[in-house]
Parts: C-alpha cells; structure tokens; sequence
C-alpha cells in the first residue's frame, strides 16, 4: 500500500470513525533499586499483535495494539530490542529493532508505534514525574500516531498547537476531569476525540495519540504515574515517583518506570513495512 499525500491523510483524519482507550487511574509502586531503571511499553501499531525479546529473551508474547505494559524494575545496561509480529521471532525478521541503553535511575517508557508516513518505528520517551503543585496534576500528550500535526484541546479551546509525530508536549493543569479532543492543526477538523479525562491531583497522565488517519483507526491511549504530590497527606510513592501505568499488561515482567535520562541508538535493522492497515 503506497502512502497517501498530507492532504489525503488530513481528510481522512477529519472523517474516520474513531476509538478512545482512556486508561484507569494510577497506582502507587514501589520505588526502583539504585542499580535499576523502570520501563514501561506501549503498543500503538494497529492490527499488529507482537512479540517483543530483549537480548534475545522473550519479554512479552502475543503483545496487543492499544496496551501499555506495567513499569517494573530493569537491570541498567544497554538492551537489543526486537519485536516480531506474533509467532514470528526470534529466527524470523523482525519488525523492528533498536539498541536501547538504560542508564540507573531511569523513568521512560518505549513506544512501539507508526510514523506520520505510516512505518512502524521505536521511540523512547522519558516520563515526568517530579512534584507537581498542590490542586494541580501533570498533562503530557505524546503524537506517535500516522497522521499530521495536530492541536490538542481542553474545553474546545488549544492547550498545545502544531504538535507533530514523534513529538510531545507537557504542561501542569488543575486537577480535576478534562473534556478534550484533538483536531488537525489549525482547524477546527476533529480527529480524535472528545473523551473526559480525569487528571487526579499529584498525578502525571500521558496520553497518546496513535493509530493511522488513513485507515480510519485513531485512538487515544493514557498511561497515568502517582505519587507526585506536594501535600503531605497524599498517598506515599516512596519517594519514586514511579507508579503502575494505566490498563497495564500483566504478562510484562521485565521493565518498569522512575526518574532520569534514556538514551537510543540505532543497531541497524529498522524493517520498515507498511503495517497499519495489517490485521494480526
């Protein structure tokens, strides 16, 4: 399937029928050793159901899209990624692979998602989860969805504008519950959305933006971390900040989420297939 011009995505953008996956509220978890990092993952290529291994050891088997694992603690050190469409690996040729170093201390969490091209690619994504003002929660929006750049809205009116994929953008907001939607930049075309999200005070909610404009699939996703508020009789994170992320998936039993840096080279085998419109 060739890949359709701006234009043609934009249309499809304002006229797909859409999906929301809004996630549950966060957990508190305990905090990661020094040695360690927390990792969490998300899968956001539609109608593909993987399995992912890690230095050559299966992580995660018959992955769905849609599904953000639970952050668990994971030795720092540096990984090889792969992920295999389900039943595929490890001899197979596998969808994507990445070299991803994780230094101590880490919070990020991997998305496993399309381009605005619609090809499949990984991009970590390091997860705020500093102290926020008290009444207030953390509102990040991360676009890894194949389709143009957009605006996000809270209450019709722009809380970030231009937003293009794989990038991301993060403001404090008053706790409280949220009537957004996303629209394509600059106008007032629907994409996803409205859906209520509710932003609990000392909280951090990601919401993602993914799936394909072209094929009539996009969805928002949230992962939500606790345990960042400034009030002194507020549920205890450890000090962490880390927190189990919404919808999680219980099969995950490697990775996990709490604070620093991560960074992500390239090993040299990216397959990049059109897959947005596969059905796994």
């Amino acid at each position: 399937m060739t890949s359709r011009t701006p234009l043609a995505v934009a249309a499809s953008a304002g006229a797909c029928a859409l999906t929301l996956g809004v996630g549950a509220p966060a957990l508190a978890a305990p905090p990661a050793q020094d040695d360690k990092a927390m990792v969490s993952v998300f899968h956001g290529i539609p109608g593909m159901t993987v399995d992912v291994y890690a230095n050559g050891d299966e992580l995660l088997g018959d992955f769905e899209p849609g599904t953000v694992t639970a952050p668990q603690a994971l030795d720092a050190g540096t990984y090889d990624i792969q992920i295999f469409e389900a039943g595929r690996g490890p001899d197979g040729t596998p969808a994507l692979e990445k070299q991803i170093k994780v230094p101590e201390g880490a919070n990020a969490t991997v998305a496993a998602h399309l381009t605005a091209a619609g090809e499949p690619q990984l991009t970590a994504f390091v997860n705020d989860v500093s102290q926020v003002d008290a009444g207030k929660a953390r509102l990040t929006v991360r676009h890894v969805a194949a389709a143009p750049a957009v605006d996000v809205r809270a209450g019709g009116q722009p809380v970030f504008t231009g937003l293009e994929n794989p990038n991301e953008d993060t403001t404090e907001v008053d706790a409280g519950t949220v009537n957004a939607d996303v629209v394509l930049a600059g106008t007032d075309t629907v994409a996803i959305g409205p859906a209520e999200l509710g932003l609990q005070e000392g909280t951090s909610t990601v919401v993602y933006a993914w799936g394909s404009a072209e094929d009539g699939n996009l969805a928002l996703k949230t992962q939500t971390f606790g345990g960042m508020e400034s009030a002194p009789d507020t549920v205890d994170a450890g000090g962490s900040g880390a927190a189990v992320a919404a919808n999680s998936s219980d099969q995950w039993t490697a990775w996990a989420a709490a604070a620093g840096t991560v960074t992500l080279t390239v090993t040299g085998v990216l397959v990049a297939r059109r897959v947005a419109g596969r059905r796994g």
